[in-house]
């Protein structure tokens, strides 16, 4: 008889993770922490960003039933007394040092209806062979304790705990395991994870050294054109003036996309309500609200032609902003980012500004996400929401090292706003910022008739960088388009070992940005 059962089907891998698992990691996480806060949909991502090979996943017949989490870090960190959340920039990963001699895991969970398979030592091994395969010291972590409370009151003191375990004379469910697995206790972490009322907040500070031979460096290849991680940004300072039909603004935006992408950019950024001329097609004196209403019956064709001309001319376009009706009436303004792959992702306005609130009704929207492109993950912030710091800080925390800043100013003084605040956002984050902003005046059409902009291309203020901060500006109240080459090489190595190093100085310790609930657990 012919055996025709298909053994592939229980086929068990360890790989790294994808964005694409995020959704089963999630699902994952609500299993292993079903009485605590789970990972959020950004930070999941944020982590695979950060150091995709560092972040690996069980799978077994095509489910993901395990995941663990690592980042690399200097010696000094990984060594010293830390939290969790101080350790792993509140669970984004965003801690992650590319030239860290120490793999530090912050996570291992598995789906223990799978028990059998030893998923957790699986694991384990594959994060001590990635270790081995990059050369690096070893291999650090802070490790759960979860018989301590149970047994405070035999052992008051947690060292004493770790003592009697290591000893042999107590079993420890966690530690038990990871001593078996070659981890040696180096400490104990005091409030390391509060949340953890079974380890008393307590972890146990555990190391595993690579004792094989380290792999000789390897230097990356360039493009033949520029550097592998240079990045060239296009800004349009866009001019407004009267058209007289569909054709005029398809030939107006077609033109600024062709230029840019002539000179090889790998992104075009346009103004906040840059497709406001398109009210002149109407030639009708129109109430504030009833002009906003009308230019939202284009959305769809803005968006469709902007996907074209991203798919069209090999080049991923930031398109400004429009105004975008929901299902239940109510106005959103929208970025659309098409990328040259034909993805369209939609980024809205937050925070409205009174003006947009009053006179058009807008409402703000309640997501901030980084989008994964061609040349890394980017941000997007519509004006006014440049001027708070947490957008730019919630999304360098998923990754992004590139930001846009599409906005539209009638006068000097809200234009000085959005630049101070976006070179500002450079230095915090130590992050590149592009700029585009509307000129030109627009009669008739109440409350964007008159615009005032300098578009400009921002980077940190350090020797890496441009003098004075700026890749490149435009001439005030000019049509016109800044280019700048970007080195996200150059972004590394200031955070590295920059003058100041403000991303990797934050004190999570202290304070941290939450985006609609707490930051997720970190269990060893």
């Amino acid at each position: 008889m012919t055996d025709t059962t298909d053994h592939r089907a229980q086929r068990l891998e360890i790989r790294p993770a994808t964005l694409g698992d995020v959704p089963e990691i999630l699902r994952l996480g609500a299993i292993a922490y079903s009485e605590q806060d789970n990972y959020s949909v950004e930070q999941i991502s944020a982590q695979i960003r950060w150091f995709p090979d560092g972040h690996l996943v069980a799978v077994h017949d095509g489910e993901v039933v395990g995941y663990c989490a690592s980042i690399r870090l200097s010696e000094s960190r990984a060594l010293s007394p830390h939290t969790w959340k101080g350790i792993t920039g509140n669970g984004y990963g965003s801690t992650h040092d590319p030239d860290g001699d120490w793999l530090y895991g912050y996570e291992v969970m598995v789906d223990r209806s799978h028990r059998g398979h030893r998923l957790g030592q699986r694991l384990y091994t594959a994060r001590r062979k990635l270790c081995i395969e990059l050369g690096l010291k070893g291999i650090v972590f802070g490790g759960r304790l979860p018989g301590l409370a149970k047994r405070h009151a035999d052992y008051p003191s947690a060292q004493d705990y770790v003592d009697a375990v290591k000893a042999g004379d107590l079993r420890d469910q966690v530690m038990s395991f990871q001593l078996r697995n070659g981890f040696e206790p180096i400490g104990v972490l005091p409030g390391y994870d509060p949340t953890d009322r079974a380890s008393l907040g307590y972890a146990v500070h555990l190391m595993w050294r690579n004792t094989h031979e380290r792999p000789r460096s390897r230097h990356a290849a360039y493009a033949p054109d520029r550097p592998a991680s240079t990045v060239r940004i296009a800004s349009v300072q866009y001019l407004q003036r009267a058209i007289d039909d569909w054709a005029g603004f398809e030939r107006i935006v077609t033109y600024f996309v062709d230029t840019v992408a002539d000179n090889r950019c790998d992104f075009v950024v346009f103004p906040e309500y840059f497709t406001v001329q398109l009210l002149s097609i109407e030639n009708a004196a129109l109430s504030p609200l009833e002009s906003i209403r009308k230019l939202a019956e284009y959305a769809e064709p803005v968006r469709d032609l902007l996907q074209r001309l991203a798919l069209r001319y090999n080049i991923n376009i930031i398109g400004g902003s429009h105004p975008v009706e929901q299902p239940d009436g109510t106005l959103l303004n929208v970025a659309w980012i098409c990328l040259r792959n034909g993805e369209v992702h939609e980024q809205a306005k937050i925070h409205p500004t009174p003006g947009e609130r009053y006179w058009w009704q807008i409402t703000g929207g309640d997501t901030v996400r980084a989008i994964d492109t061609d040349c890394g993950p980017i941000g997007v912030l519509i004006c006014y929401d440049s001027e708070f710091p947490e957008l730019t800080r919630h999304l360098v925390d998923q990754g992004a090292n590139l930001l846009f800043v599409p906005f539209s100013t009638e006068e000097r003084y809200g234009y000085l706003r959005v630049r101070y605040c976006s070179q500002a956002r450079c230095i915090e984050n130590q992050i590149y910022v592009a700029t585009a902003g509307n000129v030109g005046n627009l009669p008739r059409f109440f409350n964007m008739d008159m615009h005032y902009a300098q578009s400009g291309i921002y980077t940190p203020c350090d020797f890496p960088f441009a003098r004075d901060g700026i890749a490149a500006d435009t001439t005030p109240n000019v049509e016109m388009i800044a280019f700048a080459d970007l080195s996200l090489d150059a972004l590394v190595q200031a955070r590295k070992s920059g003058t100041v190093q403000n991303l990797k100085d934050r004190r999570h310790d202290l304070y941290t940005v939450r985006w609609g609930g707490g930051p997720g657990p970190g269990r060893q």
